[in-house]
């Protein structure tokens, strides 16, 4: 939707309270395809987000009752998405098997990695986390990022193989992704939201 009609929004919350289905369908379009590509952002599963794109509606549809005191609808229906990606990823920092899979599901580039150092907060946040990994593996993703040595430099004077250092830097990689998605996602959230809204 290029426009957000506030008022029109509001009528079709009002709508929907009453029971119409076809103005939940119509709020269902025109929001499923921005709240789908917020939640696979964090998530990283397409089978995943799609479960929870369609469990934020049915809850908005649940609680149809309460619609006509919504003064934002757009912001109420990213309060719940918002909410539901936070309980997966909590969920997934706790239960193993749901982390196998979710690491399963990330792509680990070096460049994301960069991308978000470009950002204070996550900067911080990389910190915080290298100091969960042992010294060495510390040592040699500090010797890669910010000494740019390569995996042969860094090989020769840590006394590892060249296949064993790369095999470390995309286990750091691995980890700071998946501590970035689980540890930013409330600073990260105003700014997918604003992006969203525009």
């Amino acid at each position: 939707m290029s426009i957000y009609n506030l008022s029109a929004e509001k009528i079709l919350l009002q709508k929907i309270a009453n029971g119409d289905e076809f103005a939940f369908k119509h709020v269902f379009e025109l929001y499923k395809n921005r709240v789908y590509s917020f939640v696979v952002k964090f998530v990283h599963s397409k089978a995943d987000a799609e479960e929870i794109v369609q469990d934020t509606f049915f809850t908005i549809w649940q609680k149809r009752e309460m619609l006509p005191n919504i003064e934002h609808p757009r912001n109420y229906i990213y309060t719940i998405v918002r909410n539901k990606t936070y309980n997966y990823l909590n969920q997934a920092a706790k239960n193993q098997k749901i982390l196998a899979q979710l690491w399963a599901n990330m792509q680990v580039e070096s460049n994301d990695i960069e991308d978000l150092t470009d950002l204070k907060d996550s900067e911080m946040l990389i910190k915080k986390g290298l100091l969960n990994l042992s010294e060495q593996k510390q040592q040699i993703f500090k010797m890669s990022r910010e000494d740019g040595l390569s995996h042969e430099e860094i090989a020769s004077q840590v006394g590892l193989s060249k296949s064993r250092v790369k095999n470390i830097i995309v286990d750091v990689l691995k980890y700071l992704r998946h501590y970035l998605s689980i540890n930013t996602i409330k600073i990260s959230i105003t700014a997918f939201l604003v992006y969203f809204f525009s």
